[in-house]
């Protein structure tokens, strides 16, 4: 799959490594829960303060920017700018997808998984609205759209399925799922935050009906700021349930009366934006646009191999599948204490992310073997 961004001359990955200053001396395996510092981003924060001195309250740059953010996540995931709702995190991503379906009908099944992020299965649990939520049980059987095809019928209104599991990395077979859901007629909501910055794609090529990501992992940003891609806001059964006045056609009526909803996107929108984060989530898309991902991948995928070779020669028992195509980008090992092993390896000033009974070990275009190589050192050395 590809993912439709263009870059006049893509840098390979050693000379996307350069935006990281601090790389070489501090490996970072940690992009599934937070992306590297750039040198871009540390500079464009400085911009948005100096903002505030230029202008004491520069709002007309500040919504600028948001919709330079608008339009530079429509142009990562290959769509219009008027499919794209701007929004805090996935889980309100999630809440207003769900909230503008009409589930009285007898079409009121959600099919889940044990591969969905908290952020998105507690958002679709937490309905009161007669919703028959059922779950695709097992976090490898998950991989496998034949798991997934027996629960999806007439009665499914939204199949919910990620690009890359948060928990391992595993990648399931989503373009089947996603035929599958089409042809009974149901929705298909992906959370591509896991994978978004680093597997390519794009929502044309996944055919999804709402995809939600964020801008803290691998797109490079920081917490606070997200995108919903709703591939036709125009045709929302109901009006979701949380609004604000930038979910309004004309936010600067100020009119707290005046409750109408625009045919693109923004219907979707709530509050006030995060403005720090549009800066960054800016500024995270143009680094990115300085490579072609697609060609990166197989980059990733090497070091990926590499990883888990390194990983299994040490004796170390790692979740890791068999089948190359579930793969994603990160390595996980299994242990009694991740967190006490994390906490090990940053003292070697090397970043890794742990969760539940694994420490994720996740790579990135900028990442290189020479981080591995550290790795190894690192845990040779405890």
């Amino acid at each position: 799959m590809t993912v439709n961004v263009i870059s006049p001359v893509s840098l390979t990955p050693d000379q996307f490594r350069r935006n990281f200053a601090q790389l070489d001396k501090a490996p970072h395996f940690a992009s599934c829960s937070q992306g590297a510092l750039s040198d871009h981003l540390t500079q464009t924060m400085q911009c948005m303060t100096a903002s505030l001195v230029d202008s004491q309250a520069p709002w007309d740059v500040w919504v600028g920017v948001v919709e330079q953010y608008r339009a530079k996540s429509a142009a990562f995931l290959g769509c219009s700018s008027d499919q794209i709702a701007v929004l805090s995190c996935a889980s309100e991503g999630a809440f207003q997808a769900v909230t503008s379906l009409d589930w009285s009908g007898e079409r009121n099944r959600l099919v889940t998984s044990d591969l969905e992020f908290p952020s998105v299965g507690n958002v679709w649990r937490a309905q009161r609205e007669g919703i028959e939520v059922v779950n695709v049980g097992g976090i490898e059987e998950a991989l496998l759209a034949e798991n997934w095809i027996p629960h999806i019928d007439e009665r499914t209104k939204l199949v919910s399925v990620p690009l890359v599991s948060y928990i391992n990395g595993t990648r399931p077979e989503i373009e089947r799922i996603v035929e599958h859901a089409h042809s009974v007629g149901a929705l298909v909501f992906v959370d591509a935050y896991q994978g978004a910055g680093v597997v390519p794609f794009s929502v044309n090529e996944l055919q999804c009906d709402f995809l939600v990501t964020g801008n803290l992992k691998y797109l490079l940003g920081l917490p606070g700021i997200a995108s919903l891609f709703v591939r036709e806001p125009e045709k929302a059964e109901q009006n979701a349930m949380l609004t604000g006045w930038f979910g309004r056609v004309n936010p600067f009526e100020f009119d707290p009366a005046l409750v109408d909803y625009p045919n693109n996107g923004r219907r979707y929108e709530t509050g006030t934006y995060s403005i720090p984060s549009a800066y960054a989530g800016v500024a995270g898309y143009e680094v990115l646009e300085q490579i072609d991902i697609a060609s990166c991948w197989p980059h990733v995928e090497s070091l990926r191999e590499s990883l888990a070779d390194e990983l299994l020669a040490l004796g170390y028992e790692i979740d890791y599948p068999e089948n190359p195509a579930h793969r994603g980008p990160e390595v996980a090992i299994v242990c009694d204490d991740p967190d006490a092993l994390a906490a090990k390896l940053a003292e070697f000033r090397i970043g890794t992310s742990p969760r539940g009974s694994r420490l994720r070990l996740s790579l990135h275009a900028y990442s290189a073997q020479s981080d591995i190589d550290a790795l190894v050192v690192a845990l040779k050395a405890l």
